[in-house]
């Protein structure tokens, strides 16, 4: 696959000098490749990716003027042909690594902690500020709603009475509540978990945040739900307690949490993703 990908990108790109060039595995969305160990090159796998990717693309480019991490700038586009595999975005490596659940639990000091999470609800700030002239005052229920009857339709089939007892009685005591009509919605990132949080381990500091690719206008609880996800309750109440009105948004966080294995399962039933299917049906089973 690695000479299909250096072929695409030197038909549009014929001047970069490709010398090396390497297919990262983790994109549940996107096949990624690392050119010349310093470039970053992002193919969609489905056809819906497509606009999702060109959407990505101009969110990045207003973003970045307001956010104070550094966050993708795609130097290289593709967008014709039209097509799942031709279509593509480049952009320089940021430095750091994933900042994964057990590099986390390497920090023993208080100080290391309250850092790490000052920048990140910094970054969250900012980036929920950018949807100024597009954010909208919704009921999410509506939302909540269509998720819960595409899980209904395409897993409870495979999945235990007990299991689907809980998450019927998860979704419906969410919908029953009238605290979250009217929610405040902005412009959120959409995947803040642990593989696009990126930092350096030899001076514990966050160095950018990449993968803009479920970026939209929507509850800002969610991105909270994935640093929740990825460092556990202790970490999240540090972080929304330095967050505006944080204690008000950690009953959404605590649902959309809990939903985010449901999520996984649905899409990988949706785009005949067997291993996000199973990765995400396995405690339901």
């Amino acid at each position: 696959m690695e000479a299909y990908y250096k072929d695409q990108i030197n038909t549009v790109y014929p001047e970069l000098n490709i010398t090396s060039i390497k297919q990262n595995t983790i994109g549940q969305n996107n096949d990624v490749v690392i050119v010349n160990e310093s470039l970053v090159f992002r193919f969609p796998k489905y056809e819906e990716g497509i606009e999702a990717l060109r959407k990505e693309t101009d969110v990045l480019n207003h973003v970045r003027k307001h956010v104070s991490l550094p966050i993708p700038s795609p130097t290289y586009q593709s967008f014709d042909p039209y097509e799942a595999g031709k279509v593509f975005a480049g952009y320089e490596m940021i430095e750091g690594e994933p900042l994964w659940r057990e590099n986390f639990h390497r920090f023993t000091k208080e100080e290391d902690k309250e850092r790490i999470a000052r920048q990140l609800v910094t970054f969250l700030t900012e980036l929920h500020a950018t949807s100024s002239g597009d954010q909208s005052s919704e009921d999410i229920h509506r939302e909540v709603e269509d998720l819960y009857v595409r899980i209904q339709k395409k897993l409870f089939s495979y999945m235990r009475q007990d299991a689907k007892w809980e998450v019927s009685n998860l979704f419906e005591s969410f919908l029953r509540n009238e605290k979250h009509a009217g929610v405040n919605k902005k412009r959120i990132h959409g995947d803040f978990g642990a593989s696009n949080i990126l930092w350096d381990p030899e001076r514990y500091e966050i160095t950018g945040i990449i993968d803009f690719g479920e970026t939209e206008i929507g509850d800002s609880a969610y991105d909270f739900a994935g640093l929740f996800a990825s460092y556990g309750e202790n970490f999240i109440r540090r972080c929304l307690s330095l967050y505006p009105d944080g204690q008000d948004i950690l009953e959404r966080v605590m649902f959309y949490k809990e939903t985010f294995a449901l999520q996984e399962a649905l899409h990988g039933i949706e785009h005949n993703d067997a291993r996000a299917f199973e990765n995400g049906i396995r405690e339901y089973r």
